[in-house]
């Protein structure tokens, strides 16, 4: 055994959590990991039933189907985070209410505040671990879950062309913008390339009315050439029949008009930032810049609901919590829900430019942090 002494020296650990927490935490662990495999796996499950008819009639090898399920169940991180924070906040401070541990804790003179503080934290931690997920393994995995699905049903990996698209070469900073695609697949209609300067503004810009693609080599014709001065001003003009430019990294014809580039869910918050800026500088507006712009607002207001779920839950569940835990599974449920309710209704104010988009995609997080403190404070008083 160790003398006082000796036990003074030993190497004290960098991190030490109060033991209060690390009893809370046990208690949430079970949970949050109960329903985040359980969310998980419906979500797998309803993707297999929506696309079963075509895959079944496809008659298509067991493993592709299954690559195509397993790498579309990362689309569902924005929303299966909250649900579980939801789902174990309930459950977790539910069980301590109806042992009535919380009671004993603010007779001992501890605050509802500070009993609150380990699972806003725990919330906090859930919300930047979805948002890491959602920006580095969703994008690619739903992209791969895409072509598995084209795979099957049309015998082929090239994604469908979407209109009103850009690209961006990250070698020569040139921008790409194709208006839109003729069923051929192959013609391209209303192109324009902006070419920057070294003052931040763009020194050229190329406008054609039809392009197509010849090996790397983007095809333009009918073109003007504009050009403008280091201040962004009108410089000259000039008009010719044909002129060529390289693509983006020497991209093909399939992966230059793919609509990977151009999908919501195959993209991180710059790459979708990027997408809403060009179409503000084209003056492109209505449901396409609304679409983008609510897309890039839920890169961050869908994970940080982890946060705003832990706040609505406990007071419930410090409220409830006496009744059991099928009440709180039903609570979280409902609660749930109405989250999702108040999301599709703000999305669709939000798409038609009734509500500014950005506005629209935090609203619901708003009113359920208003509600939660307010019940918070009630609870306290």
């Amino acid at each position: 055994m160790a003398t006082a002494a000796q036990a003074a020296t030993l190497p004290r650990p960098l991190i030490r959590v109060p033991l209060l927490d690390l009893y809370v935490l046990r208690e949430f662990i079970g949970p949050f990991c109960f329903a985040f495999g359980a969310f998980l796996l419906f979500w797998g499950v309803n993707i297999f039933f929506l696309a079963a008819n075509f895959l079944i009639n496809s008659h298509a090898p067991f493993f592709l189907v299954l690559r195509f399920v397993l790498f579309r169940i990362p689309q569902s991180i924005p929303l299966a985070f909250p649900f579980a924070s939801l789902f174990a906040t309930l459950l977790a401070m539910g069980r301590l209410a109806a042992d009535n541990e919380i009671t004993a804790l603010r007779t001992a003179g501890i605050s509802l505040w500070r009993i609150c503080l380990t699972p806003l934290l725990f919330g906090a931690c859930a919300f930047v671990l979805a948002y890491a997920m959602n920006e580095f393994i969703a994008p690619p995995a739903v992209d791969i879950s895409t072509r598995s699905f084209y795979q099957i049903i049309y015998h082929t990996q090239s994604l469908p062309v979407e209109t009103q698209f850009f690209r961006k070469d990250p070698d020569t900073g040139n921008v790409f913008y194709v208006s839109q695609v003729l069923p051929d697949n192959k013609t391209m209609v209303g192109v324009q390339i902006f070419k920057p300067g070294r003052s931040g503004y763009y020194n050229e810009v190329l406008s054609a009315k039809t392009a197509h693609v010849e090996g790397a080599t983007l095809v333009l014709s009918d073109v003007v050439d504009t050009h403008f001065n280091a201040n962004g001003e009108f410089a000259a003009q000039a008009r010719t029949s044909s002129l060529s430019i390289g693509l983006p990294l020497g991209e093909s014809a399939a992966a230059f008009m793919s609509s990977a580039n151009s999908d919501a869910y195959t993209m991180n918050s710059k790459a979708l930032a990027q997408q809403v800026h060009f179409l503000e500088a084209q003056g492109v507006g209505g449901e396409a810049l609304g679409n983008m712009q609510m897309s890039l607002a839920n890169k961050t207001s869908l994970p940080f609901a982890c946060v705003v779920a832990v706040l609505i839950a406990l007071p419930l569940a410090i409220r409830f919590g006496k009744r059991g835990r099928t009440l709180g599974i039903a609570l979280s449920i409902i609660a749930f829900g109405i989250y999702d309710l108040l999301s599709l209704a703000a999305a669709a104010f939000g798409r038609n430019g009734v509500v500014n988009p950005y506005l629209a995609s935090w609203a619901p997080n708003l009113v359920f942090t208003l509600a939660g403190l307010a019940m918070l404070w009630w609870n306290e008083h």
